[in-house]
Order: C-alpha cells, then structure tokens, then sequence
C-alpha cells in the first residue's frame, strides 16, 4: 500500500514543468491528482466540488498571488504545502507564520513526501 494511497491532492501550479513533476510525485505515492490549476480562480473551483485531502500550492500564480486559496484551505483545516521560489505571500507569512514552506527548486518526491509527514504527524497544540 502506497503512503497516499487513495488522498486527492490539489496541485495548484502555473509552470507547466514543475506541475507535471509534482503529478507523477502524487501518483508514485498513490494518490489522486486533482488539477493542477494554474490559477487561484480555478484552484477555488476545485477546492468548492469537494473531495480535496490536501495540496501543494505555488505562491505565485498568473492571475495574483495564492493567498485567497491557503486562506480556504485553512478554513477548512486541509493540510497544505508552499512550494515556491519567493517565500509566501505577505499576508500569509505574517498572519500564519508557521505554514510549512518549500523553497524551490525541490524535487517533486520530497514536496509529496514533506506534505505526507506534514498529515501524518499529530496536531500541534497552541
């Protein structure tokens, strides 16, 4: 049995390369791609249908920064990753300073692995 066997994870993207690569991480492990989207206006869409487990989110997308998209996540306590070759957006960095950051580039394998113990470990208690 895979690690993340049958978990739909949301790749939100806008480099068609690093998408693919993170897709196949996905798929090694066994999950369930769901996307990419290259957009934060679709990675809502596909956040709204439902079914997500969790996500790899690039910080900076072609429509604007993905802040809109980790803040629904958080409202919905979908585990997530940044991956990202500038850091997080601001309003992120200073209102969530925890959130777990993946500075490009990193290979796509430790991205889904990062994200897999990031799920795996027990809840941090504040």
């Amino acid at each position: 049995m895979a690690v993340a066997d049958k978990l739909s994870i949301l790749i939100v993207e806008d480099d068609p390369i690093i998408a693919l690569g993170l897709e196949m991480a996905v798929k090694d492990s066994g999950g369930i791609v769901v996307g990419p989207a290259d957009t934060v206006v679709h990675a809502l869409e596909l956040i709204a249908l439902g079914g997500i487990h969790a996500a790899v989110i690039d910080a900076n997308l072609i429509d604007r920064d993905v802040a809109p998209v980790a803040l629904v996540l958080l409202e919905q306590a979908l585990p997530f990753v940044v991956h990202t070759g500038t850091g997080p957006p601001v309003v992120l960095a200073e209102r969530h300073p925890d959130l777990p950051v993946i500075m490009k580039p990193t290979d796509p394998g430790q991205v889904i692995a990062r994200l897999l113990r990031d799920m795996a470990a027990p809840p941090s208690r504040s």
